[in-house]
């Protein structure tokens, strides 16, 4: 590939200690667990759990065995807000279980935050603020002593409204970014937080050491998070806690190794949702420390209900190769495979094993609620998701320009905004076809003859305030006709004309949709989407649309 003189090592390894973490084999007990599937991971669905779907979601997590639950950023919004209210004025918070919620170092953040906790039995309050070089150059344009300073009067206002109110939780904070930060930097801006906390035995605090992006191999990340478990400040009153993103693919085993480095706690989301490529897939995680015989305290013995509450609530797709929990996992294309596995199940039943040694097969899909029968024979397939342009091109077969994507972005979330509702496929479907496609007023076509004689000339029928009238003009192509006649007859100026095409379904049935702008005497460019059987007729159905669209602005 090329450019890739423009890519630089942005990471910042660690001094290299006695990499304890190289020499052991395997995970010995399951870490603490915080999910953020309620936060993170609702923040990156395209259409966002509803309150009822998040109450949902938590008693599942709650039963699945969840002892720690991040549920958002309640200063961010309202929404937010009402869902911890309703969680503790509805006492639907479990006594032995700790929910987690998320703000800024900055103070009418941290204090709405505090008061929406109130009344809560047991939270983790999550402060973080950007310590990575880049941020600090780019966004912040700080200082390393002024990044300390937002993190140490953010940790100060804590003490300070626990001291006001009386209500005591426990503290987490996080250097975001902090594969992009030195780790001395971060090590010395974590302690000075510690330092003002003052965290003790029986109510540690937690640092957090997130892979905001990951920069750099899972052994990179191992040594930092070692670094910074052999370096912290009142080490036994604090609980490292590890939250990987997978940009790399590698966030099961950042988790993994950071464990083995000594990191004490895990915040991720059930199959990996989250951000960009997601979060690290607790899932995962858990039943890898299972198939190696250790309990992950964490009960997913029942995957298919799992599955279909966790998809019908995000509107996300369980992959059907999701490592466990995917429907084909257990399942083999091979005849040979097939083989294989029944023999072996015939083995163990024959020799009445305990253990599992079943050849293509790391776990006994009886242990997570699938059957053999069904699921390690059977073959299925199908998945999907996306965002506005991608949900419009794999679930309605329209592929819209980069160009066009701003515009349409634009159009659905103002329809959203004044109704104060999350739009489902279908309704983003009907905004864009309304908006965009085959518009017909206030000047109709009615119809279009074309004649070469040596140019391509056209007649062209069309309706302006119910009165029919011809034109014609002439072009070197028909869509070029067309758009002359409507700008030598009525006067309409426009000018460069740019559009992409494409078949919107597979088969000798399919449509042709075809995106047009036309760009106006003020420079701004009008958009228009015409759907047809025929190819021509689309592009010109499109001009028409974006001639209408921009009569109307």
């Amino acid at each position: 590939m090329k450019n890739t003189q423009k890519y630089t090592r942005q990471f910042f390894p660690a001094p290299v200690g006695e990499m304890k973490w190289a020499k052991k084999n395997c995970i010995e007990k399951a870490p603490t667990w915080c999910s953020v599937d309620l936060r993170d991971g609702n923040q990156s669905l395209i259409i966002p759990m509803s309150l009822e779907e998040k109450l949902e979601f938590f008693k599942l997590l709650v039963k699945v065995g969840f002892k720690e639950i991040e549920v958002g950023f309640p200063a961010a919004s309202e929404t937010e807000y009402t869902f911890l209210r309703t969680l503790i004025e509805q006492d639907l918070i479990p006594d032995d279980v700790t929910v987690q919620v998320l703000t800024q170092s900055r103070e009418h953040i941290i204090r709405k935050t505090f008061e929406a906790l109130k009344g809560c039995k047991n939270a983790i309050v999550h402060l973080y603020n950007s310590t990575s070089l880049a941020q600090r150059e780019q966004v912040f344009r700080k200082s390393k002593e002024e990044i300390i300073n937002i993190a140490v009067e953010g940790a100060k206002l804590f003490n300070k409204i626990e001291q006001e109110t009386g209500e005591k939780f426990r503290y987490e904070y996080s250097p975001e970014s902090f594969t992009g930060t030195e780790p001395e930097f971060a090590l010395e801006i974590c302690n000075a937080v510690l330092d003002v906390w003052q965290p003790t035995p029986d109510r540690k605090a937690v640092i957090n050491l997130p892979v905001t992006v990951e920069l750099s191999m899972p052994h990179v990340y191992a040594n930092q998070v070692e670094y910074m478990c052999d370096n912290l400040k009142y080490r036994d009153c604090v609980e490292v806690s590890l939250h990987p993103h997978n940009d790399r693919g590698c966030a099961v085993a950042d988790c993994e190794l950071g464990l083995l480095a000594g990191a004490d706690r895990i915040e991720g989301t059930l199959f990996g949702n989250g951000e960009r490529t997601g979060n690290a897939d607790i899932v995962t995680l858990a039943l890898n420390m299972f198939s190696q015989g250790v309990d992950p305290e964490l009960d997913f013995t029942n995957m298919p209900e799992i599955c279909e509450l966790y998809e019908r609530v995000t509107r996300m797709h369980v992959y059907e190769r999701q490592p466990y929990a995917g429907k084909l996992v257990f399942a083999a294309f091979s005849g040979s495979h097939q083989d294989a596995i029944a023999k072996g199940m015939k083995w163990r039943e024959e020799k009445h094993l305990d253990t599992w040694t079943v050849p293509y097969l790391p776990i006994d899909p009886s242990d997570v609620g699938r059957q053999y029968e069904t699921d390690v024979i059977r073959i299925n397939s199908q998945s999907g998701k996306g965002g506005i342009g991608y949900l419009l091109e794999h679930n309605f077969g329209y592929i819209v320009p980069q160009k066009m994507r701003e515009d349409v972005g634009y159009t659905v979330k103002s329809v959203s905004d004044h109704a104060h509702a999350e739009l489902s496929p279908a309704e983003v479907l009907e905004v864009f076809t309304n908006t965009y496609v085959n518009i017909n007023a206030p000047i109709e076509l009615v119809d279009y003859h074309f004649v070469r004689n040596p140019d391509m000339n056209v007649i062209l029928t069309v309706k302006v305030d119910g009165e029919k009238k011809d034109f014609m003009a002439t072009g070197n192509g028909r869509l070029d006709a067309v758009s002359n006649a409507v700008k030598n007859s009525l006067g309409i100026k426009y000018s460069d004309l740019t559009y992409e095409e494409h078949a919107l379904s597979v088969g000798s049935t399919s449509q042709a949709v075809t995106y047009m702008s036309i760009t106006l005497e003020n420079g701004k460019k009008v958009w228009g989407v015409g759907i047809h059987d025929d190819i021509i007729a689309s592009s010109i159905n499109a001009l028409f649309s974006a001639i209408n669209r921009s009569i109307s602005k």
